[in-house]
C-alpha cells in the first residue's frame, strides 16, 4: 500500500521524509536501513541538524546500507562507505560497531553476501529509506532481477552507470561496473519504507512503481506487495501520476 506525499521543493520532500525518520527513533532500539545517493541527503542533514539542536541520541540506532560498490576500495572518495560517513555518520554518535556496510572490496563476494545476509536476519528493519533509479532499480537491483533475490552481486546497467558518472568527473568509465545489494527480499523485510525521488527523470520509474504492473522490469514495483510504503515526491517525480 502507498501512501504518496508530494511537496513543492527538495527540501520540504527531506522534511517529509524527517518526519518518519523521527518518529521511528523514538523506539529504544531503532534499526534503519539507509540509503546514499543524493536523494537521502537533505533526509541526512535534518537527522543531524535533529541530533545538534535537539541532542536527540543515536547511540542506541542500529544501521544497514543498502549496497556498496564492487572493485573500490573502502576509503575511496566515491564508495558509499565513505558517504555515509561523511553525510550522516560522523556528525552522530552511533557507534561504529552498530553501522553495517557490505564490503566491495573482498576477494570473496559470495562470501560477503551470505555473511550480509545473516547480519540483517537478525534484526528487523524498523524504516528503510529508498531512492529510485531512473529504470526502477531500487538500491542496486537493476531490471530482470528476481523478486526473490537477497544480498547479491548485481551488474550495474548502462543507464545506471550513466546516471552515476556524475559522481566520477562524468566519465563513465570510472564507474564500478558491479555493486554488492540487498535483495528485494531482504528489501521486502523492512516493517515501513519510504522512497525519496525528485525530478523529472524520476517520473517514469514512479508511474512504474506505483501505478505499472508489478514486473522485474521496473524492480520497485515490487513495493507495491508492501503494507506500509510512503513515497516523498516533488511535482517533478509527480508528474505522471498525478
Amino acid at each position: 500500500m502507498f501512501n504518496v506525499v508530494i511537496a513543492d521543493d527538495y527540501d520540504l520532500v527531506s522534511s517529509e521524509a524527517f518526519k518518519i525518520m523521527r518518529s521511528v527513533l523514538t523506539k529504544e532500539k531503532p534499526v534503519l536501513g539507509l540509503a546514499t545517493g543524493s536523494s537521502p541527503v537533505g533526509l541526512y542533514k535534518k537527522m543531524i541538524a535533529d541530533h545538534k539542536s535537539n541532542n536527540t541520541s543515536y547511540k542506541n540506532v542500529i544501521t544497514f546500507n543498502l549496497d556498496e560498490y564492487i572493485g573500490i576500495p573502502r576509503n575511496h572518495e566515491q564508495s558509499y562507505y565513505t558517504f555515509m560517513h561523511e553525510n550522516l555518520f560522523d556528525s552522530l554518535n552511533i557507534p561504529e560497531e552498530n553501522i553495517h556496510i557490505p564490503r566491495g572490496d573482498c576477494e570473496d563476494m559470495e562470501a560477503e553476501c551470505a555473511r550480509y545476509e545473516e547480519e540483517l536476519s537478525k534484526y528487523v528493519i524498523d524504516l528503510q529509506v529508498l531512492g529510485i533509479g531512473s529504470d526502477g532499480h531500487i538500491a542496486f537491483n537493476e531490471p530482470g532481477v528476481s523478486f526473490d533475490s537477497l544480498t547479491h552481486v548485481m551488474e550495474l546497467t548502462e543507464q545506471t552507470r550513466r546516471d552515476n558518472a556524475r559522481f566520477f568527473d562524468d566519465d563513465i568509465n570510472e564507474v564500478p561496473t558491479h555493486a554488492i545489494t540487498m535483495g528485494l527480499a531482504s528489501i521486502m523485510k523492512a516493517s515501513k519504507i519510504i522512497v525519496i525521488a525528485t525530478g523529472a527523470n524520476k517520473a517514469d520509474a514512479v508511474y512504474g512503481m506505483v501505478k505499472g504492473p508489478k514486473s522485474s522490469d521496473c524492480p520497485a514495483s515490487i513495493l507495491q506487495d508492501h503494507d506500509d510504503v510512503t513515497v516523498i515526491l516533488d511535482n517533478d517525480a509527480a508528474s505522471r501520476i498525478i
